[in-house]
């Protein structure tokens, strides 16, 4: 079980509620589909993904980045049990989907990115510090079914 202090709570909670799930969610998907182009196998039925442009225009890319980042509330509000709450995908993720557990954290890191570009100045070395906490338990859990 992962100790969050009142700080570390306190700002994920503030990160989440400022963000703008519409615009961050397609921009990391998009991003690390562009800067990872093996991640892309996992997306074949989505059309057109043959360029940077092409994927940051695709709106199946864009939609399915919003889900995922809307899926982070489900951590964000359970996160002194992020495990069990993310039980079920981890095991669609392995069982039916065989996505590699990597993608995860590569996926965590553009998100990383694009909230700091987006919080600017606010996203301090300490915000830094516990966003990245948080998705490390995120990405520990939806792996947690590999292991």
């Amino acid at each position: 079980m992962v100790e969050w202090t009142d700080f570390e709570r306190a700002t994920i909670q503030d990160i989440f509620a400022k963000m703008d799930y519409e615009s961050v969610g397609p921009a990391a998907l998009a991003r690390c589909l562009v800067v990872y182009p093996w991640c892309q196998r996992y997306f074949g039925n989505f059309g057109n993904l043959y360029n940077a442009a092409a994927i940051k225009g695709n709106p199946m890319i864009a939609k399915h980045g919003t889900t995922i980042l809307h899926g982070l509330d489900r951590a964000v509000k359970n996160m002194d049990n992020i495990k069990e709450t993310y039980a079920e995908l981890s095991v669609l993720h392995s069982e039916k989907l065989h996505v590699d557990p990597d993608n995860f954290k590569l996926l965590a890191d553009c998100l990383t990115i694009v909230v700091a570009s987006k919080m600017g100045n606010d996203f301090t070395a300490q915000v830094q510090e516990v966003f990245q906490k948080f998705l490390a338990v995120v990405v520990s859990s939806l792996g947690r079914q590999y292991h």
